[in-house]
């Protein structure tokens, strides 16, 4: 087997923001980051939320 044949794990999004250098961004682009990070938390929520809903009406349905 050779390696080079092995597919290349990409790191995740999230991985690469996490690795960001935050020493070069002005106090303005750290708080507009905040605030952007702080609206995927919210939007990803969301869809937590939505996805748990969805459960538990599958989980109810094959109950009865």
């Amino acid at each position: 087997m050779d390696f080079d044949d092995l597919p290349i794990k990409k790191d995740s999004p999230l991985t690469a923001v996490e690795k960001e250098d935050l020493s070069t961004l002005s106090a303005h682009e750290l708080e507009e980051r905040i605030s952007r990070l702080e609206h995927e938390i919210t939007r990803t929520k969301r869809e937590l939320d939505a996805k748990g809903s969805s459960k538990a009406a599958a989980e109810a349905f094959f109950k009865s």
